[in-house]
């Protein structure tokens, strides 16, 4: 099938010297990045959301104390 997406300028170059230094082509690697994306684990919004909270509260600047409550933030 074909198909039409817009990709970023700079992706686009960045893909090509990779392709090119791989000696492969734009779609071949397009396809293997779908491969890998759709081969590993398929995550929620809610799992991912957890993932990058749990990884906030290892980082001292994301203390979980330090957050806003979810009132406070709709009031901003």
């Amino acid at each position: 099938m074909k198909t039409t997406i817009e990709l970023p300028d700079d992706l686009v170059h960045r893909a090509k010297v990779l392709a090119a230094e791989r000696r492969t082509t734009l779609r071949e690697l397009v396809l293997q990045g779908l491969e890998h994306v759709l081969a590993g684990p398929q995550m929620t919004a809610r799992d991912r959301a957890k993932t990058l909270f749990a990884a906030m509260d290892e980082l001292p600047e994301f203390a979980a104390g330090d957050r806003l409550k979810r009132d406070d933030a709709h009031a901003r």
